[in-house]
């Protein structure tokens, strides 16, 4: 039961990563767009800011952060179970 919530709220936290990342690539100036991204920026730039220290950047405008962010938790979540 309880490492079902786990895997459940990593795969939230997932999708709301990756939401997050797909608008980054869409023009949020003002509007409803603007306000769900900044909602999602306070959501994810804590815990993507943690890699951002630790993974250098490759250069150019790519940004491999949420991969590994997304890796660590998604593969943390089930080590975390794994171990219930």
């Amino acid at each position: 039961m309880l490492g079902r919530l786990i895997i459940s709220l990593a795969d939230a936290y997932s999708m709301i990563i990756f939401v997050y990342v797909l608008l980054s690539w869409v023009p949020t100036d003002r509007g409803l767009l603007a306000d769900i991204n900044r909602v999602l920026s306070r959501l994810c730039d804590p815990y993507l800011n943690l890699f951002k220290k630790l993974v250098p950047p490759l250069g150019g405008m790519v940004d491999v952060t949420p991969i590994i962010a997304l890796l660590v938790l998604q593969f943390g979540s089930h080590l975390l179970v794994n171990l219930l």
